[in-house]
């Protein structure tokens, strides 16, 4: 007889709203229901926008990166490498790991590459190497001055490090796994009522993962370029719509089912930049012989914004987010960049406007902060996955339990659920035809 006592108790998930500070704990078998009907209600707000970090663009499945990791995990390998360069791999260390030169130099500085704090986040090292820059490079000293090159060279192995992990990976080599799960966040948000302005997505990730999702569905969007053979940035793309007329005789328009925004905030590995007068920002096949437009990891982000494009861009986020009846949606982002939450913060000085955070509603720091406001136009959902190894604010439970459901999908999901009550094991996956 089997000990009922000694079983688990059944994973569950938190959902803070209401303005507790206590989360409400939800059971994995209706709750998913619970928050789809809760993110379908904000997705009919007037105006919605999401912002996706870099959380979203990493997978692990049996403890293998399928995407591309978060901070993090980057700053660990940087720093091993960087330490240990000979041990990095078997045909010796990386190109962009540091030479014993380089290495004692930071250490004689007192920037320790074993310092956990470096090994937990890049952007603490990259702060401690621009602000070092930035003294050596005005400095009367000739010995400075060869330093400061040195430390330029450090600096340059940094972005190196982060260019090959945003081109490289098993998404290059053909795995879909990341891919998939952006083609069905997209198929799932294009459910909005055409009446409605169509949504935004701004994200802080370099990746392309984005743009070859709504490729692959056919979908149409405006990333703030123009141009076929040379697509070059020009702001005024954004206040531009895609609709198609209905009537001839009376010029009705309705909008493109579909119609995305796509606001890349720190840049893109697609950018490059040259000396073309007003629009210098150019849109391109990533190359490694191509100047790079990324706002790299480093707190100097606030000012590297403050300049074109990225001005443009942060404005864009800010005018879609202050207005009234608007929901941002939050996912895979840590609260970790201080321009964008102070923008968020401004947000929330509009009675109107409602923040959705996927995230762990226990976490420390800034989401700590928010959740003490205790707001109820902040959502925030998140804790345990539905099994081990899991967490329900991932970006794969999100868009596989959280995100509203198509039709289709909600009826396969009925009949699912009618088949597994009746002990029936055989149910044809999603898309294939039964023999």
């Amino acid at each position: 007889m089997t000990d009922v006592s000694a079983a688990p108790p059944p994973p569950k998930f938190s959902f803070l709203r209401d303005g507790t500070e206590i989360p409400s704990e939800l059971d994995w078998d209706r709750g998913p229901e619970t928050i789809r009907k809760a993110i379908g209600e904000a997705l009919n707000a007037r105006h919605v926008a999401f912002l996706l970090g870099a959380g979203c663009s990493s997978l692990k499945l049996a403890d293998a990166e399928l995407g591309i990791a978060t901070m993090q995990p980057l700053a660990k390998e940087f720093c091993a490498a960087s330490v240990a360069p000979a041990a990095a791999a078997a045909s010796g260390p990386p190109p962009w790991a540091l030479s014993a030169e380089e290495s004692s130099y930071l250490a004689e500085m007192g920037i320790s590459l074993v310092d956990p704090e470096y090994q937990r986040n890049l952007e603490r090292l990259m702060e401690a190497l621009h602000s070092l820059r930035f003294v050596l490079r005005r400095s009367l000293k000739p010995l400075h001055q060869d330093h400061a090159t040195l430390v330029e060279a450090v600096i340059e192995k940094v972005k190196t490090f982060l260019w090959e992990r945003c081109t490289n990976g098993a998404f290059a080599q053909g795995d879909a796994h990341v891919l998939d799960l952006y083609e069905q966040f997209y198929r799932k948000l294009v459910l909005r009522d055409r009446s409605l302005p169509r949504p935004w997505v701004f994200t802080t990730n370099y990746d392309l993962f984005n743009e070859r999702a709504m490729d692959r569905l056919g979908l149409p969007y405006a990333n703030g370029f123009s141009g076929v053979v040379e697509r070059r940035f020009n702001p005024a793309m954004f206040r531009y719509a895609l609709a198609e007329q209905l009537d001839l005789s009376h010029r009705k328009w309705s909008a493109v089912d579909g119609f995305v925004y796509l606001c890349k905030l720190h840049g893109s590995i697609s950018w490059t930049e040259d000396d073309h007068g007003l629009f210098p920002i150019r849109e391109q096949w990533p190359s490694h012989g191509a100047t790079k437009v990324m706002i790299y990891p480093t707190p100097a982000k606030q000012n590297s914004s403050l300049g074109s494009p990225y001005a443009d861009l942060f404005r864009e986020f800010q005018f879609r987010i202050v207005r009234e009846q608007s929901v941002l949606i939050t996912a895979g982002y840590a609260f970790g960049d201080e321009h964008l939450n102070h923008l968020i913060y401004q947000a929330l000085t509009i009675p109107t406007f409602r923040l959705i955070i996927f995230a762990d509603p226990m976490s420390g720091g800034e989401i700590a902060k928010l959740r003490a406001l205790r707001d109820p136009r902040i959502w925030i959902i998140g804790g345990d996955g539905p099994t081990d190894g899991l967490q329900a604010h991932y970006f794969d439970q999100i868009v596989s339990h959280f995100m509203p459901q198509r039709a289709p999908e909600r009826i396969e999901a009925a009949v699912r659920k009618v088949l597994e009550s009746m002990g029936t094991v055989a149910v044809a996956p999603a898309g294939e035809e039964e023999a």
